[in-house]
């Protein structure tokens, strides 16, 4: 189910609060396919690792989550994903994931 932006946004810092760590210490990004992005390609765990994903209602919302935790100082780069990208994720990044 689509959320807005603010709701995003405060379901992503909320879990960053309960599981630790800078804003540094997390990766932020924006896919279509988000357990593919997470668990394939960044490599994340799906049962060990601290990760979260929410659905936007539109890319251009997505993009605009993806740029707020980038100004916090969440890794990660803007422009990514692909063009109708509507999932935000994050994960906490460690000596496994890419990045």
């Amino acid at each position: 189910m689509a959320k807005s932006e603010e709701e995003i946004k405060s379901d992503i810092k909320q879990w960053i609060r309960e599981h630790g760590g800078a804003y540094a210490a997390w990766y932020v990004g924006i896919s279509k396919d988000p357990r593919h992005r997470l668990f394939d390609q960044h490599g994340v765990h799906e049962q060990n690792d601290w990760w979260i994903y929410r659905q936007a209602h539109s890319s251009t919302a997505a993009r605009n989550v993806e740029a707020h935790f980038l100004s916090l100082g969440a890794d990660g780069g803007p422009g990514g994903g692909e063009q109708d990208a509507d999932h935000v994720y994050a994960y906490k990044k460690s000596a496994h994931t890419n990045p």
